[in-house]
């Protein structure tokens, strides 16, 4: 009896003490629990934000592309010229169609057009739900995918476009813009609009992965 009395003393005596001196209790304390939640609750309301910003600098750019491509398509469409004179037999006149590369431009750019405007919404959900990774997974890819359909038709279009100003003096190919200046200035004008959408398209991608990466 003496021992447990001196225990129980003892115990007393050493809480009483840690009472005195402020001491908090190891386990149990819903102080240390809340002091623990604030640096998480202030680090995802960090991220998220940071998140946010992305999506919508994702949708301006995206807004951006489908001026850039609209412009691309609509330039190459409407490239086309007659020359004053004309022959009783020939006339002599210059337009997309007849060369099958630029036909592929059009409808190239069309589909990146109709690609970037269906995006939108997409990007949109990405403003309102940041942390949501399905989306921007799926812009990622898509992105991808259109950004090498754009290369394709650009790159071909420059080269068609290079030999209209210069020719090719090895393939006897005759340069033909110092008679058709104004078709070739669309053209050109067409695949410059069509390389600014590339790098619009490589920035978000590289967005979209920045953002899938802070997960």
């Amino acid at each position: 009896m003496d021992k447990s009395e001196s225990t129980n003393i003892e115990m007393g005596e050493s809480s009483k003490l840690e009472r005195k001196l402020g001491k908090a209790p190891l386990l149990g304390s819903p102080s240390h629990a809340i002091s623990s939640k604030v640096p998480i609750v202030a680090n995802n309301k960090k991220v998220g934000n940071y998140k946010k910003g992305i999506s919508i600098f994702d949708l301006i750019l995206r807004i951006a592309s489908v001026a850039t491509s609209i412009g691309a398509a609509v330039g190459m469409a409407t490239a086309g010229e007659t020359l004053p004179f004309f022959t009783q037999f020939f006339q002599f006149e210059a337009g997309y169609d007849d060369l099958p590369t630029f036909t592929f431009f059009v409808i190239a750019m069309s589909i990146v057009v109709a690609y970037l405007v269906l995006s939108i919404p997409f990007s949109i959900v990405c403003i309102a739900r940041s942390h949501v990774v399905a989306p921007r997974l799926l812009l990622i890819i898509f992105d991808t995918a259109i950004i090498t359909l754009t290369t394709s038709a650009a790159g071909a279009s420059a080269a068609i476009v290079y030999l209209a100003h210069n020719g090719n003096q090895d393939a006897n190919w005759l340069a033909f813009c110092n008679q058709f200046g104004d078709f070739c200035q669309t053209t050109s004008g067409a695949v410059v609009a069509a390389f600014i959408t590339i790098v619009l398209l490589l920035i978000l991608i590289v967005l979209s992965a920045i953002a899938l990466k802070r997960h």
